[in-house]
This record gives structure tokens, C-alpha cells and sequence, in this order.
């Protein structure tokens, strides 16, 4: 998988205006498709300073930095992939760069450098080199102590005074075993396919297809969120799936775009820690033709739930399985987020190859962009009867791109032509936009009494 020639770095500038053509082509090669989707042509510079992506990128007191890897063309690629295929049609009116920072637009986010856009994710240096930690939620807080053996750690000035004194190995080794997300900043890998087709189930007939397709969706945050956005667009019917404990904790955060999301999709809220709750999601699960769900691995078996055997119970179903370093291995229960992810593919590095020192990329990219590349896995196994159990990593689908850039770009030499070419041809970075939200979504398990009606209760 991952076919989209490399560029060729500056010297072959028009080369890299067909940047989007040849990895939406490479896409659908992968998937075993032949089309001809039209992305946008101009530069991948261009559109990164379009979208906002320059200009959420770099020091705040600094001007914007151009990222020498196209990331907002392969946001323009995915989704002219996926605009190519059958019964696409509704999407005419999205911009795929765009989707990469409209989150930024709506809050307000600016550049900072060596911390994220939205601020809980920063890049700290230890005994022997860089790493990205990314305290998202209150409770990373806590594991402070464990993680670092010290118990005077409450703030990011204490955090990084501890951590200049330990070495990266085991820094990384307890964090995992902790499950805090933190990654070292490293080259991008030499080769890196987009998603695995883990199981492959069974095809539905022809007639099965004809109808809208279900999907229950279980993530949450950006990825998955986006991922069923994206095909509520295409006609599907989409059921946002939560716990009642542990609801979604995008409901905390800016309305509008939790709203921007989930408007549209039905809300249904779980006692999962019960016997009828965990019955009540699997029979949900057993109606779908698409699933999508972003926890670790072991979140769902440990409620007796396991994607394989889901898959080969009944021909045409679409299990899209999203994690931060993918579902089997050494890595398949690292926690991540989409600013460490995107680290951890190698644009930190990237970066630092490129300016002297390591930055973030706009804000949490790597979960847009695996949202729209997911869209794109799902619906392919809807039109094809059946996708199976498809897996895509976060990391992974940022250093697809890297790679279909080519690793071995000499990333400053890039980075200064296409800064001059948007000199040349008078472009600023424009700060991110987002899109007119029409109405709120759905409040947690507000559809639970027609859902459960309808789909789980015995006739």
C-alpha cells in the first residue's frame, strides 16, 4: 500500500502541484480502484497557506513557518478520492484542507511554537533528546508522580525540570506502561502503508447495498467523529454510541464544533458496565453495516466485544478500527491524541531539519486527516459489500504522507522554495476558517427510546 510516487523536492516544482492527483490515485490503488478524482491543483504550499495551516504553524511572536510536507494537498487528495467513487456527490461543497484547522478557526487557536495550538501538548527535552507529552485529560496529571518517581511534579515548569534529568528510554517505557501519551521526537519511517486490512468477512448481495447504510459510531473526540460526518453527508444513517459514564468529552468542549460533528446523527447513551447495556451495544452493533470505534483494543473485548468475530458473523459489514499506533503489536494499547501522533510520524523532526529546531504543525492534524482517510476506507466497503475489518493508526496515516513525500527530502531546501514561491506569487498565509454550523446536535442519548425501539427491542 501506499503508492503515490515521491516528490522530488524543490528542484521539481511542477511536479509537486500534482502532488494531490498522484496520492488520491495511489489511494484508490490501494484499495483496488481505478478512477481519476480532481483535487485541487495548485501548489501544496498554496493550499497549506489557504486553509490556515502555515499560519497555525511556528513561534507566536515569529512569522508563520511553511511545513515542507504537503499535508493540506493529501487532506485535498483523500477527499477527491473519495468525491470519485459512487454515490459521492454530496460532498461538492467541502474543502478537504480546510478540514485540517476549521477546529482552530472556531476556537481561536494560534501558533506557539513548542506547544500545541490548543496548549496541552508540548515538546520538552530530557537527558538524551526531545520528547512530546501530551496532558490532555486530569487524570494524566496525576500519574505525574508514577511516571517520573518524583513527587513534586504539578505544573509544566516542575515537569520539565524533572524530565532533563531522565533518559528518553525510560521515559517512553513507563508512559506506555501508564498509558500516558508521549513519543520522542524521531525521523519519519522509511515506509508506511495508510491502514491493514486485518479480516476480510464476507460480501453482501448486490441488493443489500441498494439501501442507506448504518452506521453505529462508538469514537469520539475528531477522527471517528469526522470519519461518520463525512458519510452522514453520503446518506448514511449514522448512531452516535456513548457510555453513559464516560460520555464523549468533545460534549465539554466548544459547542459549535461538537455541533459541527454531530448534527444530524442520532444520540444514544449506555449503561455499559451493565449486563443490559453491553447486550443493548452489541445488538446495535450486530444491525450495523459500519462500525467505527477508536479505542484501544482491549477497551471493547474486555465487554465481550470482538470486531473479528462481528466481522465473520454476517456477510457485508465494515468494521473501521482507528488507534494511535495501530491495533496489533508492541504498540496497539499506546494512547495518543493528534498533535503527539503527528509527532510521532516524524513532523517534529521534519521540522527541526528544517528550521533548527523541533515545532507542532498546525493543530492535532493527525486526527482530520485520518478522518478523512477513514471516510474513505468505510465507504469503499460499503460499495464493495463488505470491507472487513479495516485499521488505520494515526501516526501512520500522517507518515503515509510523509513518506509519499519521500524521506529523503532535504526538508530545508523544500521548505525555502516554497516559501519563496508563495513570495513570488504574493500569497499570505490566511488564518483558518470554518464552515456554518445549521443546527445543534443531538444531547446525549436523546434518540435512546426510537433507537433501542427500533433496533434492539424484540418485535
Amino acid at each position: 500500500m501506499g503508492t503515490a510516487p515521491a516528490l522530488a523536492g524543490p528542484r521539481t516544482q511542477a511536479d509537486a502541484r500534482c502532488f494531490a492527483q498522484h496520492y488520491a490515485g495511489g489511494l484508490l490503488h490501494d484499495l483496488g480502484r481505478r478512477a481519476s478524482p480532481a483535487p485541487p491543483d495548485d501548489h501544496p504550499a498554496v493550499r497549506a497557506a489557504d486553509c490556515g495551516l502555515h499560519w497555525l504553524t511556528g513561534r507566536a511572536e515569529a512569522p508563520p513557518l511553511v511545513c515542507p510536507v504537503p499535508l493540506a494537498a493529501a487532506a485535498d487528495a483523500a477527499l477527491a478520492a473519495l468525491r470519485s467513487m459512487p454515490g459521492a456527490d454530496a460532498l461538492h461543497d467541502i474543502d478537504g484542507a480546510a478540514l485540517l484547522t476549521e477546529r482552530a478557526a472556531l476556537l481561536g487557536l494560534r501558533r506557539s511554537g513548542a506547544q500545541s495550538a490548543a496548549g496541552a501538548c508540548r515538546l520538552l527535552s530530557c537527558r538524551d533528546g526531545l520528547l512530546a507529552v501530551h496532558l490532555a485529560r486530569e487524570s494524566d496529571w496525576t500519574l505525574l508522580p508514577a511516571w517520573l518517581e518524583a513527587s513534586e511534579v504539578t505544573d509544566w515548569p516542575s515537569l520539565a525540570g524533572a524530565l532533563v534529568q531522565q533518559p528518553q528510554a525510560r521515559l517512553l517505557e513507563r508512559a506506555q506502561w501508564l498509558g500516558l501519551p508521549v513519543v520522542a521526537v524521531a525521523p519519519p519511517r522509511a515506509r508506511c502503508a495508510w491502514f491493514q486490512q486485518l479480516a476480510a468477512g464476507g460480501i453482501a448481495p448486490v441488493s443489500a447495498r441498494r439501501r442507506r447504510p448504518l452506521v453505529v459510531d462508538l469514537s469520539s473526540l475528531w477522527a471517528g467523529p469526522l470519519c461518520s460526518h463525512l458519510l452522514q453527508r453520503l446518506g448514511a444513517e449514522v448512531i452516535k454510541v456513548e457510555s453513559t459514564q464516560r460520555p464523549d468529552g468533545a460534549r465539554q468542549g466548544h459547542a459549535a464544533f461538537f455541533d459541527r460533528l454531530h448534527a444530524g446523527k442520532a444520540s444514544v447513551a449506555l449503561a455499559l458496565d451493565s449486563a443490559e447495556g453491553r447486550g443493548q451495544l452489541l445488538t446495535l452493533l450486530r444491525a450495523a453495516d459500519i462500525v467505527i470505534e477508536a479505542a484501544r483494543p482491549r477497551g471493547l473485548r474486555q465487554l465481550g466485544i470482538h470486531a473479528e468475530d462481528l466481522v465473520a458473523e454476517r456477510p457485508g459489514r465494515t468494521w473501521i478500527a482507528i488507534t494511535g499506533y495501530g491495533r496489533e503489536g508492541e504498540n496497539a494499547e499506546r494512547v495518543a491524541f493528534g498533535d503527539d501522533a503527528a509527532i510521532g510520524a516524524g513532523l517534529g523532526w521534519i521540522m527541526a531539519q528544517a528550521y533548527g529546531s523541533a515545532c507542532f504543525v498546525g493543530d492535532a492534524l493527525a486526527d482530520p486527516l485520518t478522518g478523512l482517510h477513514a471516510a474513505l476506507l468505510a465507504w469503499d466497503g460499503w460499495l464493495r459489500g463488505g470491507g472487513g475489518l479495516r485499521a488505520l493508526a494515526l501516526r501512520d496515516v500522517v507518515g503515509h504522507v510523509i513518506t509519499a513525500t519521500g524521506v529523503d527530502t532535504p526538508w530545508r531546501a523544500q521548505s525555502r522554495a516554497w516559501q519563496a514561491l508563495l513570495e513570488r506569487e504574493g500569497i499570505a498565509p490566511q488564518p483558518p476558517r470554518w464552515r456554518h454550523v445549521c443546527k445543534p446536535a443531538a444531547p446525549l442519548g436523546a434518540d435512546n427510546a426510537r433507537i433501542l425501539a427500533q433496533r434492539v427491542s424484540p418485535c
